[in-house]
């Protein structure tokens, strides 16, 4: 598991390698204050409601999604000659994030390849994943673009 803070390249993201991108406990004042601005269904803005649907004050699952992201910029995007994404696959919901679960955000290189099309260009699959305790309470599949040398 990799915490590194020295520069990325391309050739940094050998297949398997893993990067431990950080971790964050989530209150209810941030899930409900989400939930207002982007997401506002019951079980993320009432506590009762959200105990009788999920066993507590659920944060949006987008909310968990964008978690992984600031923590994939701040972790590893930024020490990296990033490019952007051209997308993700298979996002996965897969438990409740609820009101003081304290979060871990991993990223695990699946692929690296140089675009036929732009040989300056390297992209590179990850699986993303949200733990609790160490277990994935959201997952996905996603390219990273980076530049690289030729």
């Amino acid at each position: 598991m990799d915490k590194t803070e020295e520069p990325l390249t391309f050739e940094s993201f050998a297949v398997g390698r893993v990067f431990e991108l950080g971790t964050m406990t989530i209150d209810a004042d941030t899930i409900v204050a989400f939930a207002k601005a982007h997401d506002p269904q019951p079980f993320h803005l009432d506590e009762a409601e959200g105990k009788r649907v999920f066993g507590g004050l659920a944060a949006s699952g987008w909310q968990t999604a964008s978690l992984f992201q600031k923590h994939l910029v701040e972790g590893l995007l930024l020490k990296a000659p990033s490019l952007g994404s051209p997308g993700v696959d298979r996002l996965r919901f897969l438990k409740p994030v609820l009101a003081g679960d304290h979060l871990a955000f991993r990223a695990t290189v699946l692929s690296a390849r140089v675009s036929k099309s732009r040989p300056t260009v390297g992209i590179v699959t990850l699986l993303g994943e949200v733990l609790r305790a160490e277990e994935a309470v959201l997952n996905f599949e996603g390219a990273i673009m980076l530049s690289r040398s030729v």
